[in-house]
């Protein structure tokens, strides 16, 4: 190896080594990395709801929850800095018509450490967190709304789309709304006021009213979409999993809502509106799980066909991971609810899948950053790839 060589070799060890200074990770820092904090959030919460309550997963899932907290709040701090120090940059996002949709990203990444606070905190903290999980919830659904009502706005008046370059990408801040309805659907049982639980309650479904008929409108374009126009470019092969996520999102919502609903109902003097809502619950819960299964068994076909030319690493590989993580706890939760072996054994069998792929795609985003090549903003470059967006691969 002569010098030049070897001299490459170091700088590729070295950390930021793609940057020309660290100050330009931050400058370069993008929504996109929260989808890095939706799919380890995700992980978390699907290890603590195995069949069997088994200690070791159990506390497994706790350790990454708490890594996930540590995440969110380095992403929400390098956010925040890059607004302060490049104002006149950061705001171009909301031109772009590919980074912008990831800021739906950001509430949904709150909504996996509230869920944690119920499922790993309370037991472990005790009722002292459900304040925290309260407040945080309520500012998780403002968040969600004026994605879910905003970023479709500057869609019809600023931003350049056309139907040949639409991808499921445009699902991103709508579905946020519908992940806040279904923590509202956990946190709802552990509030101490029954107004509060029933002002909960509404909410949410109010949220799930808000997401999942806009989501699925948007389904029905991209079906047209992918028939028309084939499938998209490489760097976007994760993103036919983001189809299943709101799928399985609202399935969840329906079911953790609708379990809730006959207890929160009956203190308000409604008890047959409360048993009605538990069994549309999960009729419409199992109705949208079987509809995500055709949509998994798609996507599945979709990505061995990527796969056998080979797909480029990106923060779109994140892609892969939440849609399924939802779709692997709303399989559990059926298993759970309808005491069948079938939900619970696929559902296990998701968790596996889900956790070999958090484990390539997090040790390649690892990588990634420490080098530095994929803290790159494509509203300042120039450059639209996909979910975002590591230089290789890049196209105008």
């Amino acid at each position: 190896m002569d010098s030049l060589s070897f001299g490459k070799v170091l700088q590729g060890l070295q950390p930021l080594a793609a940057l020309s200074t660290p100050k330009e990770a931050i400058r370069q820092f993008t929504p996109n990395w929260f989808a890095t904090t939706m799919g380890t959030g995700i992980l978390a919460l699907a290890l603590g709801q195995l069949p069997g309550n088994i200690p070791v997963l159990w506390q497994l899932g706790k350790i990454i929850w708490l890594l996930n907290i540590l995440l969110f709040v380095v992403f929400i701090a390098m956010y925040t800095a890059r607004w302060l120090m490049f104002f006149h940059e950061a705001r171009q996002v909301f031109g772009h018509p590919t980074v912008s949709m990831f800021f739906g990203a950001i509430p949904m990444s709150l909504a996996t450490v509230i869920n944690g606070l119920v499922q790993y905190g309370l037991p472990s903290w005790g009722d002292a967190v459900i304040p925290w999980a309260h407040a945080l919830w309520w500012l998780d659904v403002v968040m969600a709304m004026a994605c879910g009502v905003l970023i479709p706005f500057m869609m019809f008046t600023r931003q350049e789309h056309s139907i040949d370059q639409m991808t499921a990408v445009w699902l991103l801040p709508v579905v946020a709304a519908e992940v806040a309805a279904a923590s509202g659907g956990l946190i709802a049982q552990h509030l101490t006021h029954a107004s509060a639980q029933f002002n909960m309650l509404i909410t949410s479904y109010v949220l799930w009213a808000y997401s999942v008929p806009v989501a699925l409108s948007i389904l029905v374009i991209l079906v047209l979409r992918l028939a028309l126009h084939k499938l998209p470019h490489e760097n976007m092969a994760a993103s036919i999993w983001l189809s299943l996520g709101p799928i399985g999102t609202g399935a969840l919502g329906m079911l953790l809502i609708g379990s809730e609903a006959p207890a929160i109902f009956a203190l308000h003097g409604l008890p047959g509106v409360g048993q009605v809502a538990a069994g549309m619950g999960l009729i419409v819960g199992t109705l949208l799980w079987g509809f995500g299964l055709w949509w998994m068994l798609l996507a599945v076909l979709v990505t061995v066909r990527y796969a056998r030319e080979g797909i480029p690493f990106n923060l779109g590989w994140w892609g892969f991971i939440f849609p399924l993580g939802v779709y692997a706890v709303t399989t559990l939760k059926l298993g759970a609810m309808l005491d069948m072996a079938f939900f619970d054994v696929l559902g296990v069998f998701f968790v596996v899948v889900l956790s070999a792929m958090w484990l390539v795609v997090a040790s390649k985003t690892a990588q990634g950053a420490y080098r530095g090549n994929l803290f790159v903003s494509p509203c300042i470059t120039g450059k639209a790839c996909a979910l975002a967006l590591s230089t290789p691969g890049c196209s105008k």
